[in-house]
């Protein structure tokens, strides 16, 4: 599966079965949406959810934001009908829940055929068998499930995260082996802008992509935390004129704010630039 090089800094929830939402949803300033017929859809709503999701997709308006399905597990009873129905709809990704083995991946793509898929990352045994996972040729991203790791984990919520630290960690070194995106879990406390500011930095500064979110109201936040500032986009320029112009010379560093430049700061300066110039043209699409 090739590298998603495109911007995921917000990643927005979406009740598949709520008409309301799914159109609110063709004007907010997400990177993503996740398209759910899981937790946010009742029982009773499952199968009639399918049918008012289709209808929402076809009839368009998602303009450039990446458009993700999120099905119930195959192991429920709606869960291979959603597999397939999801299939129809031609995603551009499908989200598996509580993927615990990349046998769980396997399965759903023995359904989807070529459709690449995303994996929630949120059960002890996810954890333990992230870098299978990770690995697995459909693999296109993946996702904290947060709130479902806590729940397993029996931790408690404490801002800094730290009972969190092994399990995100895991997921960032085993996505980051095999190149697939990661995204950050959800902030529950959606009125409280400063603990998701908090939370957003943390992320952006272990390495996620992005964060999914439960509220258009967090979309502001998420997006300027996982986009460049301009101080990052100022020094990534002079990074890279200040070592073009030190290899000039014949000399293999540069020195920019007193600070060593080589190869490796470079590479990081072109991604900066690479990111900020996908995230403008993704707000002029």
């Amino acid at each position: 599966m090739a590298k998603l090089t495109r911007p995921l800094r917000s990643v927005l929830y979406i009740p598949g079965s709520k008409d309301r939402a799914l159109d609110k949803a063709r004007s907010l300033p997400c990177d993503a949406i996740i398209f759910d017929l899981e937790d946010a859809v009742s029982p009773d709503e499952k199968r009639t959810a399918r049918d008012t999701l289709s209808a929402a997709l076809t009839q368009g308006g998602y303009g450039a934001r990446m458009k993700v399905i999120r099905i119930n597990g195959l192991d429920t009873e709606w869960g291979a009908d959603d597999a397939r129905a999801a299939a129809d709809m031609r995603p551009d990704a499908i989200l598996l829940p509580k993927v615990n083995s990349p046998a769980d991946l396997q399965a759903l793509a023995d359904i989807v055929g070529d459709i690449p898929l995303w994996a929630m990352m949120e059960t002890p045994s996810g954890m333990i068998n992230a870098p299978a996972i990770a690995a697995h040729a459909s693999l296109q991203a993946m996702v904290m499930g947060t709130n479902d790791l806590a729940k397993d984990l029996s931790t408690r919520f404490r801002p800094d995260r730290l009972p969190m630290m092994t399990a995100l960690g895991l997921c960032l070194l085993a996505a980051k082996a095999y190149g697939v995106a990661i995204v950050d879990g959800v902030y529950n406390a959606f009125k409280d802008e400063t603990g998701l500011q908090t939370e957003c930095t943390q992320g952006r500064d272990m390495g996620f992509d992005g964060k999914t979110l439960i509220h258009p109201a967090q979309l502001d936040i998420a997006n300027a935390a996982f986009s460049p500032s301009q101080d990052e986009a100022d020094l990534a320029r002079r990074q890279i004129d200040a070592f073009e112009a030190a290899k000039a010379a014949g000399q293999g560093v540069a020195v920019v704010d007193g600070k060593i430049v080589e190869n490796l700061h470079v590479a990081t300066a072109h991604e900066t630039l690479a990111k900020l110039e996908a995230i403008e043209r993704l707000a002029s699409e």
